[in-house]
C-alpha cells in the first residue's frame, strides 16, 4: 500500500569556461595548497539533510504553503529575507501573501510550527540572485545578528542560510554569525550556499568564512549549477552537469578540514530551475556513492572515501513540485539507504577543448533591464560578451576577468 506523502516519516536524511587559466592566475593559491581549517569541528547532525528552498514569490514554477512541503525535506530554507528598512546590515521578512494565493502570516507561522513538530527544521535564507545584504563592518555585523535573532524569535526559524551571491566579507560575517550563535546557543542551524567560484581559491570569502566558523557551521550546500567549468581538488578541469564535476569540487571542502557531515551537494530539481548544471538524479546518486564509498565514480575518484556526507540541497521545492517531487523521492531514498551496488556508469565528463569560441556578431545590444542566463550573448561597446550565469543590470566589460561576462571578441 502506498503511504500518503504527508504521513511519511521525515528522512533525516557560476563560472569559468576558462578554468584552466585559474591554475596560472592563482599560482600561489592553487587547490593543492588547501590547509586544514579545524581539528575540532562540532558535528550538529548525525544523519543527512535533504534541504529544499521554498519560494516566497511566484516565479512561474508553482506556489504553495509550507504545509504542502513533502516530509522528505527535513530542512526547509525560506527564500528570502529582505533588507531591514532602518538598520544597516539588518534583515527582515515580508510574506508575499498576494503572490501566494492569499497565504496569511498566521498560516505561515502555524505551518512553520507544524513542520517543526515533525522533527524537521525551517531556516531563513539571506540573499539569492537579487538579494544584497551588506555585512562589511562591525555595525552591520551587529545589526545582522540582532535582526536575525529577532526573526527567529518572531517566526520560530531554527537558523539562517547565507546565500549572498554578490560578494561576502568573511571577517565581519564570521563575527555576525558568532554573535548570533552566542545569542541562540548550540541549537542554531547555520548553512551557506556558495557558488562554485567561491571555493576555487583559499583567499575566497566563502572559503574563509567556512573555515572561520567550522565549529558552529551546520552545512555548506555548494551550488553545482549556473557555473561552467571549474577546478576540482586534484586541479583537474571538470564540467558542470556531471557527477565528476560535483564529486571533484565537493572534495575541496572535504579536504579543507570540514567534517563530512558539513558538506552538501546543491543541484537544481529540474532543468528549468537553473541556467545550466541540471543532472539526472541517477548522476547525483553516483556522486554520493563516489564520495561516500568510492563506488560509481567516473574519471574522478577520491583517494579515500569519506563516509556519509551532510546531504543534498535543491533549488527548489517549488520546482520539484512541477515534476511530482521526483527529486525528493529519489534523493531521500538514497540518503536513507546509503551507497548501493555499483550501477551504470554516470554521465561522462566531456573532454575540455582549447578551441576559441567565435563571437556571435548578430548578438543583440546589452540592455540593463534584461535578464540574461548562462550562454546568452550580447554586444556592448564594440565587443561581444557571453553570460557565465544569470545576471541583470551588470554592465559587460565592468565585471572583471572572473565576473559574469566573458568577453568573446570583437566584430
Amino acid at each position: 500500500m502506498s503511504i500518503p506523502r504527508k504521513t511519511r516519516t521525515a528522512l533525516l536524511g557560476g563560472l569559468a569556461a576558462a578554468a584552466t587559466a585559474l591554475v596560472a592566475a592563482c599560482g600561489q593559491a592553487t587547490l593543492t595548497e588547501i590547509e586544514t581549517v579545524s581539528d575540532t569541528v562540532e558535528v550538529q547532525q548525525t544523519e543527512q539533510w535533504l534541504t529544499g528552498y521554498w519560494h516566497n514569490f511566484d516565479n512561474g514554477s508553482t506556489v504553495m504553503p509550507l504545509s504542502e512541503i513533502p516530509s522528505e525535506y527535513n530542512l526547509v530554507a525560506v527564500a528570502f529575507a529582505d533588507n531591514h528598512p532602518e538598520l544597516d546590515g539588518g534583515i527582515t521578512f515580508n510574506l508575499a501573501g498576494n503572490e501566494l494565493n492569499g497565504y496569511t502570516e498566521e498560516q505561515f507561522r502555524e505551518d512553520i510550527a507544524g513542520i517543526q513538530a515533525e522533527g524537521r527544521k525551517v531556516i531563513i535564507s539571506v540573499g539569492g540572485e537579487l538579494g544584497h545584504v551588506d555585512v562589511t563592518n562591525p555595525t552591520q555585523a551587529r545589526n545582522f545578528a540582532d535582526t536575525t535573532r529577532q526573526l527567529m524569535q518572531d517566526y520560530g526559524f531554527d537558523g539562517v542560510d547565507i546565500d549572498l551571491e554578490h560578494g561576502i566579507n568573511a571577517e565581519h560575517m564570521s563575527n555576525a554569525l558568532r554573535d548570533l550563535s552566542g545569542q541562540v546557543g548550540g541549537d542554531l542551524i547555520i548553512t551557506m550556499a556558495p557558488q562554485t567560484i567561491d571555493f576555487q581559491s583559499t583567499s575566497a570569502g566563502y572559503y574563509q568564512l567556512a573555515g572561520n566558523i567550522s565549529d558552529i557551521l551546520t552545512i555548506v550546500n555548494m551550488q553545482y549549477y549556473n557555473s561552467g567549468s571549474m577546478l576540482g581538488c586534484d586541479n583537474g578541469v571538470y564540467h558542470q552537469g556531471t557527477s565528476d564535476f560535483v564529486a571533484a569540487q565537493a572534495c575541496i571542502q572535504l579536504e579543507m578540514g570540514l567534517d563530512p557531515s558539513q558538506v552538501g551537494l546543491g543541484l537544481p530539481a529540474v532543468p528549468s530551475a537553473a541556467g545550466g548544471g541540471h543532472m539526472p538524479t541517477s548522476d547525483i546518486v553516483a556522486a554520493l556513492d563516489c564520495l561516500e564509498a568510492g563506488t560509481n565514480c567516473g574519471s574522478f575518484s577520491p583517494d579515500t572515501p569519506y563516509g556519509p556526507i551532510g546531504g543534498v540541497m535543491t533549488w527548489s521545492i517549488n520546482w520539484d513540485a512541477t515534476n511530482g517531487y521526483a527529486f525528493a523521492d529519489t534523493i531521500s531514498a538514497r540518503l536513507g539507504s546509503g551507497p548501493g551496488d555499483p550501477g551504470p556508469d554516470p554521465t561522462p565528463t566531456p573532454s575540455p577543448t582549447d578551441e576559441p569560441t567565435a563571437p556571435d556578431c548578430d548578438a543583440p545590444a546589452w540592455n540593463s533591464g534584461s535578464v540574461y542566463t548562462q550562454g546568452d550573448s550580447v554586444s556592448h561597446d564594440g565587443s561581444v560578451y557571453t553570460a557565465r550565469w544569470w545576471t541583470r543590470g551588470e554592465e559587460p566589460g565592468t565585471t572583471g576577468e572572473w565576473g559574469v561576462w566573458d568577453r568573446v571578441g570583437t566584430c
